[in-house]
């Protein structure tokens, strides 16, 4: 998982008793820990390889061009298989050598602890900007804007770089000293901005995505109904759909991270009486969940109804005509509605996730 609590572990400490971390892990099952996140990291494992290969368990079906959302969706699941292998590797070894928290004295394990830790926090920052990225070019698809894909690039892959450096350079150099610091002010100045580097991110995503995806809504409901001047029911199930697919969407990121924010909330308001079995269970919880956002990603980003719905180029005009151009008598004056010269609707929104 990705948790600044964990990686203040990879610190060099004393093993006295006042240190909260230490008296932690004397709380700590870290074998049931472990394997938590064994189990959970290769479900995600599987869950991004199934996006990125979605052909994989239906080898007849053609493939087709990828579209913009679906190149998002791929690079989204890349960062989600490349944190959650790193997930899997830190278990791993700690489930095989018994020590979440390095031995005093041994900076092996403290570089080792910190490389990884490094990794995964920023593989993992990199899916929340791709998340944020797809609802961005949702808006675009349905505001018939053109994408940025260098730009979602330099963002989705330079900035984790630039928090994650920031956040863990501040924790561990020059000597990776982060426990029995001597004052609160101390704490704040070493810990703290790694907590802000991990968790504006996710805050980020969690305010701004639900705003997109709701005035997305309302455009493509707009932009479905105005060229008939009419909104039936056959529109109505489109529009509920693709605020059914929003809906689960903002639903399945805040499962996977809320509770990493409640995690370091209850840390930082409670700092001096930290309770300590709440946040064993939190972290557990972070343990199952933070690797399985791959495994629910890949039910959410998927094609809806698929058998039924395929919006490809070769039958983008029958779906233009039946769900857009229909001609639909007018139940008062037996006419056709009034037509007004606008552009349709785009046939999908980015092609691989409408229906």
């Amino acid at each position: 998982m990705a948790d600044p609590t964990i990686q203040t572990f990879c610190c060099h400490h004393t093993g006295s008793k006042e240190d909260m971390a230490v008296r932690i892990m004397d709380e700590f099952n870290t074998d049931s820990y472990n394997i938590v996140c064994l189990v959970s990291s290769s479900i995600g494992i599987l869950g991004a390889i199934y996006q990125i290969f979605p052909d994989i368990l239906s080898i007849t079906r053609p493939r087709k061009n990828l579209s913009q959302g679906r190149r998002i969706i791929i690079w989204l699941a890349i960062a989600d298989l490349l944190a959650s292998s790193g997930v899997l590797v830190r278990s791993s070894l700690w489930l095989k050598y018994k020590n979440i928290m390095p031995m005093p004295g041994d900076d092996v394990s403290v570089l080792f602890c910190s490389i990884i830790s490094a990794w995964i926090q920023y593989f993992y920052t990199a899916t929340w900007f791709w998340t944020l990225f797809y609802a961005i070019d949702t808006w675009n698809t349905i505001k018939r804007r053109d994408s940025h894909t260098i730009l979602y690039h330099s963002f989705a892959w330079g900035l984790p770089i630039a928090t994650t450096s920031i956040g863990l350079s501040i924790l561990y150099i020059p000597n990776a000293m982060c426990h029995n610091l001597p004052s609160v002010t101390s704490a704040l100045y070493k810990i703290l901005p790694n907590y802000f580097a991990s968790y504006v991110p996710i805050a980020i995503v969690m305010i701004a995505n639900p705003i997109i995806y709701m005035f997305s809504s309302k455009n493509v409901e707009t932009a479905i109904s105005l060229p008939l001047a009419q909104f039936t029911s056959k529109e109505r199930r489109v529009v509920d759909a693709l605020r059914l697919k929003f809906f689960f969407i903002n639903i399945v990121f805040y499962i996977c991270w809320l509770p990493n924010l409640l995690n370091g909330i209850l840390l930082w308001t409670m700092w001096f009486s930290v309770p300590i079995n709440a946040v064993v269970v939190i972290w557990y919880i972070m343990a199952l969940l933070n690797p399985m956002q791959a495994l629910l990603n890949a039910l959410v980003y998927r094609r809806w109804n698929l058998s039924k719905w395929r919006f490809s180029q070769r039958n983008s005009k029958m779906f233009r005509r039946d769900v857009m151009y229909y001609d639909e008598q007018s139940p008062l004056l037996g006419s056709e509605p009034p037509r007004h010269h606008m552009s349709a609707a785009p046939p999908s929104i980015n092609n691989y996730a409408t229906l």
